[in-house]
């Protein structure tokens, strides 16, 4: 663990993978909740978690760097259920890389609760993990200008959701009417860092989504 000062009130904490990023996270969001911990912000990222607003960096700093990040706790929470239609126009590709059919895909996918491990990119996107990482594929060669709102995309270890049409080179599986973001509601973004999802099924769709063997 790398622990690096941020102008006067800030630090970012660099670990060595996504899952200790994920596991530090929320050890923090633990520490501030039981007020053990005093600072503004906590955000995470693929191999960093930011934290602003401290009231005695240097300090906190020293003790980060002497401790180790615990294991992640149990997930907890509500789980967000996104409808998805499995009908993306990658779905032939990502189903060649993985070896299986498409239907298969969304099988599996369906069967797989994800945890939103952060967000960029755009307001409302956020970057989940779940799927195990035989299942990672890579981005596309040529990204496409336009990728319509509510495309379900996968990248990497990653699976997302375009909030609004943009430009994007992750490997598009399916389609939802879910609104990732809206500025009227509180919160604006449906999902953020932590927060558990569950892709379930709509027609043309797989009935009876199953786990991963």
């Amino acid at each position: 663990m790398r622990v690096l000062p941020v102008g006067d009130e800030a630090l970012l904490v660099e670990v060595s993978s996504g899952d200790e990023a994920q596991a530090l996270h929320a050890e923090l969001l633990r520490r501030r909740a039981d007020g053990s911990l005093t600072v503004r912000e906590i955000v995470p990222a693929a191999r960093t978690v930011l934290l602003d607003g401290v009231l005695d960096a240097a300090r906190l700093a020293a003790e980060l760097t002497a401790a180790d990040v615990p294991p992640a706790p149990p997930r907890a929470g509500e789980v967000v259920d996104i409808p998805v239609r499995y009908d993306g126009p990658d779905l032939r590709d990502v189903a060649a890389l993985w070896g299986v059919s498409e239907r298969e895909v969304a099988r599996l996918h369906a069967g797989t609760e994800f945890r939103v491990a952060f967000c960029g990119f755009a307001p409302g996107f956020g970057y989940l993990t779940g799927l195990p990482s035989r299942y990672d594929v890579p981005r596309r060669a040529t990204p496409r200008t336009a990728v319509p709102a509510g495309s379900v995309a996968l990248a990497g270890p990653y699976t997302g959701v375009y909030p609004h049409a943009s430009p994007g080179g992750w490997q598009l599986i399916g389609t939802t009417d879910a609104v990732l973001w809206d500025h009227t509601r509180v919160p604006a973004a449906l999902l953020s860092p932590g927060t558990r999802v569950r892709f379930v099924a709509v027609a043309p769709g797989v009935p009876d989504p199953v786990g991963l063997p």
